[in-house]
């Protein structure tokens, strides 16, 4: 069991795959890209699948999110899914991606065992998409999402960042738009995880904010906290249901009292909560001699990822003015 001293349980793990994306949104990296990992660092396809292994069959977890950067971007992604799914007790398993390559990889991820998918979409003009992610891939989202849709990789979730003077008038669209497609919307406040640091609490759209937009064309009628459990979105039901809402507000409503989530990076280091300043080597472990049951055996990672756990902080920070963002960007932590 991964527990910390404030008695919150680990059971839902979120596996990066890969730091490399095909887009460069302004809330998470320079247009330029970043300096990336090199192959070496990165988790072996047999190392991810073992760390999960751990996870599932000695630390209590029972979901697992593959994320990135770009999840899709990784080759052995369909394999790793695969493998996943044949653990027992089998994992509850969903990817963040932002759709680009859904239209190809959706019907293979469905058979190899894949649950559900989130994908990340901001606007529902090309333009804007254009500008928030410094390329014109639009039209491959939209196709992405349908194609999840068809596959049965439901509910489909629909992350949405709004942005100050770009798409900050669009969120009754998109849920007009959500709830006619048959898509799960959750809005999700700018959170401090740019390449830049540039964020800003000034200014940011809150969920306040998105909520008082709403309900200029929607009746919202709130989820409750017993339906919410550890989820990070709050919801509201829409115009009396079926079709839901969710508000994650990180910032402004910071739910950490009730998470229930453990992370692991691209290259094999533990972060116990997305804005951690630390993290705890598991490759090293992983890379140890089978024989050496001091540091390479399944039972010592464990062992290091407990330890880790028991670690964890009581908050995100945010609301500490000294807060410091975390040295690496979203796109290498996984969202």
């Amino acid at each position: 069991m991964l527990i910390d001293t404030f008695g919150r349980v680990a059971t839902d793990l979120r596996v990066s795959l890969t730091d490399r994306c095909n887009l460069r949104c302004t809330y998470c990296m320079p247009e330029e890209g970043l300096q990336w990992l090199s192959k070496p660092d990165l988790l072996t396809d047999d190392e991810i699948v073992r760390l999960v292994r751990i996870a599932v069959t000695q630390l209590g977890i029972t979901e697992v999110r593959f994320t990135g950067g770009e999840p899709l971007l990784r080759p052995g992604l369909v394999g790793i899914v695969e493998r996943c799914a044949l653990l027992e007790p089998r994992p509850k398993m969903s990817l963040t991606t932002n759709g680009i390559g859904l239209k190809r990889t959706a019907k293979a991820l469905k058979a190899a065992g894949l649950d559900r998918v989130n994908v990340s979409l901001d606007t529902l003009r090309p333009d804007v998409f254009k500008t928030l992610t410094r390329r014109d891939r639009h039209k491959d989202v939209l196709e992405g999402l349908e194609a999840a849709r068809d596959a049965g990789l439901t509910p489909v979730k629909v992350n949405t960042v709004l942005m100050p003077g770009l798409n900050d008038d669009e969120a009754p669209d998109l849920l007009a738009w959500a709830v006619e497609n048959d898509y799960e919307l959750r809005f999700i406040e700018q959170m401090p995880l740019d390449a830049q640091h540039g964020w800003k609490r000034d200014g940011m759209i809150t969920a306040g904010d998105i909520l008082e937009s709403l309900r200029t064309r929607f009746e919202l009628t709130e989820e409750g906290s017993t339906e919410r459990g550890s989820a990070p979105a709050e919801r509201w039901i829409v115009d009396g249901g079926p079709h839901r809402v969710g508000v994650i507000a990180s910032v402004t409503r910071p739910f950490c009292s009730a998470c229930d989530r453990t992370r692991l990076t691209a290259d094999g280091q533990v972060r116990t909560c997305l804005f951690a300043t630390e993290e705890t080597d598991l490759r090293a472990a992983l890379r140890a001699a089978p024989e050496d049951t001091e540091n390479g055996s399944d039972e010592a990672i464990a062992r290091i990822w407990k330890l880790a756990m028991w670690g964890k902080k009581a908050g995100s920070g945010l609301d500490d003015p000294t807060f410091l963002q975390p040295d690496r960007p979203m796109s290498a932590i996984g969202g």
